[in-house]
């Protein structure tokens, strides 16, 4: 098996998509994606994404942003990462994270940063053994617009 780590095209939206929906069910909260393939599309200018390719499938991703921090400089956000159950265990995750993280390096931004659930332990424990530091000093703030 051969993965390949690439920048996500139009043609893999629909994957990308149905692999959202995935991990939604895989977070417990299916209820929470609101976005529609139909918008991916459309805003696919401001969706940034790598993809983990076994072969032509699409296995897993990474998705990512940029902010400005007026306090420490411009941050790289990942905003998910997810891998297929019959591919975790594989190196596939460490390959998404690595390539976001050189991507915010090319970028000189000064850190990255992120989310992750608090019952999920085991992607905490990923994430320490890659060096993150877990806060639990900030609460997330969500105000939708109508």
């Amino acid at each position: 098996m051969s993965i390949k780590i690439r920048p996500s095209t139009e043609a893999d939206l629909s994957s990308i998509y149905a692999l959202i929906k995935e991990f939604s069910i895989f977070q417990k909260t299916p209820e929470k994606v609101k976005i529609t393939l139909e918008q991916m599309i459309e805003d696919q200018n401001d969706f940034k994404c790598l993809v983990a390719v076994d072969k032509d499938k699409v296995i897993g991703f990474s998705s990512y942003y940029f902010a400005y921090h007026s306090w420490t400089g411009k941050v790289i956000y990942l905003d998910d990462l997810y891998v297929q159950s019959a591919y975790r265990g594989q190196n596939i995750g460490n390959q998404l994270f690595d390539a976001v993280m050189e991507i915010g390096k090319s970028n000189r931004c000064i850190k990255m940063k992120w989310l992750v659930s608090d019952w999920n332990t085991k992607a905490q424990e990923f994430y320490k053994s890659r060096g993150a530091t877990i806060e639990s000093t900030e609460w997330i703030c969500d105000l939708g617009f109508k």
